[in-house]
């Protein structure tokens, strides 16, 4: 799992909300908060961020940590 994916869905369960009750309150459909918290790698950034708001946070470009980087 993604970390993005794994802060949407560790938060959302300590706020105490279902995936239903998180899409409603962030405005974002339940099937993309599905997708988010499975990892799925083609969501709109746009829209994760909308999630990551929730909890005071935002996606920002950066540079690739990952083992498959070439530096």
């Amino acid at each position: 799992m993604n970390i993005i994916a794994e802060f949407i869905k560790t938060n959302r369960r300590a706020a105490g909300l279902t995936q239903q009750e998180f899409a409603m309150r962030s405005g974002l459909g339940l099937r993309f908060v599905r997708e988010l918290e499975q990892g799925k790698e083609t969501v709109r950034m746009d829209k994760v961020n909308i999630a990551l708001a929730m909890f005071g946070m935002e996606a920002v470009p950066g540079r690739c940590t990952g083992k498959d980087n070439n530096q």
